[in-house]
């Protein structure tokens, strides 16, 4: 038997060669070879934050300079935290490192709630497919995983873009090419991960790795979202 650390070695290939491999032998109570659903997504999530640390790239601890100037809800930021201020009797200088700070830790201790509104959908896009629940559950965490190590691999893209002139994640090309390269990658998976796990095919298959991607991109644009909101009235 492979020790955790030859088992997290082998991540990357068992996610990227066969999508849905794990979810489905995980599901059927195959359990030795692996390493359990949740540990793996906090083996992909301690890489992701290591790797944040490295390139100095951010992808959901925005401080709170982007919230105000360059996320959609700007203008909404900007009038919760005029309030915000108001009421704790404090200036933008005196407050935006309280928030900084505290945003990089909720970001990672609330990470893992992203895969609970995905796992909710999955029982609604695959209501013909009777699958327990905890199927639903390693499926989320699984693709959550995977995308963990997708968003790693774009930090480094990033910080060679920045390194080469082209600048990180703060430039509009960068930051849109990469997400487009996600998106892509997130069909990608959920497409061939759906045919073990849901015994999906045709384009109907095609149709939801397109609508649940989707549904993935929101949910990244809500959980940043959340973390403005948690930061700002916890701070």
């Amino acid at each position: 038997r492979q020790s955790p650390a030859a088992q997290a070695a082998e991540l990357p290939h068992r996610l990227l060669r066969h999508p849905g491999e794990l979810t489905r032998e995980w599901s059927i109570g195959v359990r030795k070879p692996y390493v359990a659903p949740f540990q793996l997504f906090l083996i992909a999530n301690v890489i992701f934050f290591a790797v944040q640390s490295l390139t100095g790239e951010i992808v959901f601890s925005s401080p709170l300079d982007s919230h105000l100037h360059h996320q959609d809800w700007s203008e909404l930021a900007q009038s919760l935290l005029a309030g915000r201020l108001q009421a704790k009797h404090l200036s933008i200088e005196a407050y935006a490192p309280m928030f900084d700070s505290a945003v990089a830790l909720n970001a990672k201790s609330l990470i893992g709630l992203m895969a609970v509104p995905f796992t909710l959908l999955l029982p609604l896009a695959f209501w013909r497919v009777n699958r327990p629940f905890m199927t639903h559950v390693t499926f989320a965490l699984h693709l959550y995983t995977f995308l963990l190590l997708l968003f790693s691999m774009g930090m480094l893209a990033a910080k060679l873009a920045a390194l080469s002139g082209f600048g990180g994640l703060e430039s509009f090309v960068v930051d849109k090419a990469l997400s487009i390269a996600n998106l892509s990658a997130c069909i990608w998976y959920i497409y061939r991960a759906m045919g073990p796990v849901y015994a999906a095919s045709g384009i109907r298959r095609m149709l939801q790795a397109i609508a649940l991607s989707l549904a993935v991109a929101a949910i990244v644009l809500g959980y940043r979202f959340g973390l403005f909101i948690v930061t700002l009235y916890s701070t």
